[in-house]
């Protein structure tokens, strides 16, 4: 995380000055892009758009979680920061035998926020097949491996069907439902009215909330996405994003957004 651009200058120039910046997740993650938002200026407004509702199937989580803490599985997966507020939620504690695959660098961010640890982040593509691609390299080609795969009920099984092609015993667990938070009805009458400079999208979910409750976004509010995949997700629920993060992860979103505002000084 270095650069010129990523924090205030030596003249304490701060690059992101007078803009409101909409963050559309709250805890751990959201103070802390919150924070560095502060840090180059912008005042950043929290917005949580998308929460986390039970699993439809409460006792298969409860009872994996429990065999997780009980140390029954080599490796966890962990495909998203909702997980990470799942296993904050149920106070979950990993065993030190226990390794931590995180799909990606804001996934394993909000690990290491809620007191967690990543030990495996792809350093090439920040997804589920990314990780898939290095898995063999990263665990030395350890066959098979026990493996706990959290996921949300919308999410494909890309990952947790591919450990288990490889011959590893993996136990596919739905920890959470995604569902639409409600924003506040002044966050909405300021966007409208452009008074919002630029929003963050951080997932195809994120997205469509960004488009039901606040669209249509006027053209001056800059919307910038985390990656290729959830620019495509906002095409696909028919969203407009100006600039897409060069890596998967909250740096390098607020990066882009930084860009933006000095290519329009």
């Amino acid at each position: 995380m270095t650069g010129a651009i990523n924090l205030p200058g030596a003249d304490g120039s701060k690059p992101l000055a007078g803009w409101r910046v909409i963050v559309p997740r709250g805890g751990p993650w959201g103070d802390s892009v919150s924070a560095s938002l502060r840090a180059r200026g912008a005042s950043p407004i929290i917005a949580p758009m998308i929460n986390f509702a039970p699993t439809d199937d409460q006792p298969a989580l409860e009872s994996a979680l429990a065999k997780l803490a009980a140390g029954g599985f080599d490796w966890l997966t962990v495909t998203s920061a909702t997980t990470v507020d799942v296993l904050a939620s149920y106070g979950v504690a990993i065993p030190d035998s226990t390794k931590v695959a995180a799909v990606g660098e804001t996934t394993a961010a909000a690990l290491v926020a809620a007191g967690y640890r990543a030990d495996i982040v792809p350093s090439e593509e920040n997804s589920a097949r990314g990780l898939l691609e290095e898995w063999e390299a990263a665990t030395d080609g350890v066959v098979p491996l026990r493996v706990l795969a959290l996921r949300s009920a919308i999410a494909k099984q890309v990952l947790s069907i591919g450990l288990a092609r490889i011959g590893h015993h993996v136990e596919a667990v739905v920890a959470y439902r995604t569902v639409g938070v409600p924003v506040a009805k002044k966050v909405v009458d300021d966007v409208r009215a452009g008074k919002a400079d630029a929003i963050l999208v951080t997932s195809g979910s994120v997205a469509e909330q960004v488009q039901n409750q606040l669209g249509p976004i006027p053209e001056r509010t800059l919307v910038a996405a985390i990656g290729p995949q959830t620019k495509k997700d906002a095409a696909a629920v028919g969203l407009r994003v100006d600039v897409v993060a060069a890596a998967r992860t909250s740096e390098s979103l607020i990066d882009s957004v930084v860009n933006s505002a000095l290519a329009r000084a």
